[in-house]
C-alpha cells in the first residue's frame, strides 16, 4: 500500500534545518552555539530546539490555541528534542540508503510555483525573499522532508500488511464513524453573464443552451465543461464535490437529489448566472458497502499501524548509533539499549589483548 507517510506522523515533519554550522558570527563577536544532541556526526543545536518550539507554537495559534500553558502544547514540547533526533536519524538513514531527493524536490517547487501562478523560480525564489524566507533554507526543509518521507515509506510503511479480515473487523468496529449522511456528488457548467444587461443575461442564456444540446447530441459533460464553463470547476470538468441535505438552495435540493446518477438537469438560472447540473454519484444515508469504503478503511488501519511500526524503527536506530543528549535536555524517544560514544586509553589496553568491555564517557558534555 502507497500512502503519504508524512500524513501518519506529522510530527516529523519538522522545518528545522538541523545539522547546520554550530557557529556563527553575531555583529562583531563570534557566538559558539549551544550543542544539545549529537547524533553520530551531526548535532541538534538549542537554535535548533527554539525553531522548532517556535514553529509548534505558530502552528497553535493556526488552531486556536494561545496559552502557552495548554496542555496539549506541553505535550507537544516535551517531544521536541526527539522529533530533531528522530529526523537526523532518518537523513542519515536516506543518505546510507542513497535516497537523493532531487527530482521529487523539482517537481514539488515547479508545482508549487504553477499554484501561486508564477512564470519561473526566478519569480518564486523572489516571493519567498519578500516573507523573509532564505530560499536555500526552505529548499533544504523541503529536501530534507522528502528524503523523510520517502526512508519512512521504504522502511517502515511499505512493510505494512493489511489483510482483508483486518479491513472487515474495522469495517464492523467502526461502522458508527463510517457511516455518512445522504449526499449527492455534482458537477456544474456555469454561464455567467458578461454585463449587467438584458442583453448579456440572453446572450448568456443561449449560450447555455448550447451546451446543453451538446451534451444531448453526445458530447461527454466533462468535455463541455471545459469549454464553456466560467465557474472555478471547470478545469476539473465542472466537478463540485459533495452535497449533503441542506448545504443547497432549496430548488436546486429538490431537483438534484431527486435525479438519477448521470442525469443532467435542464438549464437554470441562478444567481451567479445559468447552470446546467450533473448528478455524477447519489449515496444514501446509513453505512456504505465496505467495497465503497475500502479506501478510507485501509487508509485507517494504516495510519492506525504506522506510528507504532515507526516509533520502533527509529528505537531500533537509536540503538544501532550514537545519540548523546546534553544534561538538562531529555530525548522522550530515547531507548535503554542505547549505547554512547566511549574512549578507552592506550595504558588500559595491555598489549596484545582486547580493550577492557567496560565504557567510559567521551566527556563530549560536562556532566
Amino acid at each position: 500500500m502507497r500512502f503519504a507517510a508524512v500524513r501518519a506522523y506529522r510530527v516529523l515533519a519538522v522545518l528545522s534545518l538541523v545539522g547546520v554550522a554550530a557557529c556563527g558570527a553575531l555583529a562583531a563577536d563570534t557566538v559558539v552555539q549551544e550543542i544539545v544532541a549529537r547524533v553520530n556526526s551531526q548535532i541538534v543545536t538549542r537554535s535548533d530546539l527554539q525553531r522548532s518550539r517556535d514553529q509548534m507554537l505558530t502552528e497553535a495559534q493556526q488552531q486556536g490555541i494561545t496559552n502557552p500553558s495548554d496542555d496539549r502544547i506541553k505535550a507537544h514540547e516535551k517531544d521536541l528534542l526527539r522529533d530533531l533526533i528522530d529526523q537526523q536519524l532518518l537523513l542519515q538513514k536516506g543518505q546510507e540508503l542513497g535516497v537523493t531527493a532531487d527530482t521529487e524536490l523539482v517537481k514539488r517547487l515547479d508545482e508549487m510555483r504553477k499554484g501561486m501562478g508564477l512564470n519561473s523560480m526566478e519569480l518564486l525564489e523572489e516571493e519567498a525573499k519578500k516573507q523573509g524566507i532564505s530560499f536555500e533554507d526552505f529548499k533544504q526543509n523541503m529536501k530534507n522532508n522528502i528524503i523523510t518521507q520517502q526512508v519512512i515509506q521504504r522502511e517502515v510503511g511499505g512493510k505494512l500488511r493489511i489483510t482483508a479480515e483486518d479491513e472487515k473487523k474495522f469495517y464492523e468496529e467502526h461502522g458508527q464513524e463510517l457511516a455518512q449522511p445522504e449526499q449527492v456528488r455534482l458537477s456544474e457548467i456555469l454561464i455567467s453573464p458578461k454585463a449587467a444587461s438584458e442583453e448579456a443575461l440572453a446572450a448568456a442564456q443561449t449560450q447555455a443552451e448550447e451546451a446543453l444540446a451538446q451534451i444531448k447530441s453526445g458530447k461527454s459533460f466533462e468535455e463541455v465543461a471545459k469549454s464553456f464553463s466560467s465557474g472555478p470547476s471547470a478545469g476539473q470538468g465542472g466537478d463540485l464535490g459533495y452535497f449533503k441535505r441542506g448545504a443547497l438552495a432549496k430548488e436546486l435540493e429538490d431537483r438534484t437529489f431527486g435525479m438519477k446518477v448521470g442525469e443532467v438537469s435542464s438549464v437554470v438560472q441562478t444567481k451567479q448566472g445559468f447552470v446546467i447540473l450533473k448528478v455524477a454519484e447519489h449515496q444514501q444515508a446509513g453505512l456504505p458497502p465496505l467495497s465503497q469504503v475500502e479506501p478510507q478503511v485501509q487508509e485507517a488501519l494504516y495510519l492506525q499501524r504506522l506510528q507504532p511500526a515507526l516509533r520502533e524503527y527509529l528505537t531500533k536506530l537509536r540503538e544501532e548509533s550514537f545519540v548523546d543528549v546534553k544534561q538538562g535536555y531529555v530525548d522522550s524517544g530515547a531507548s535503554p539499549n542505547q549505547t554512547l560514544p566511549v574512549a578507552v586509553s592506550a595504558d588500559q589496553t595491555p598489549a596484545g589483548k582486547a580493550p577492557p568491555k567496560r565504557r567510559k564517557r567521551m566527556g563530549i558534555f560536562p556532566r
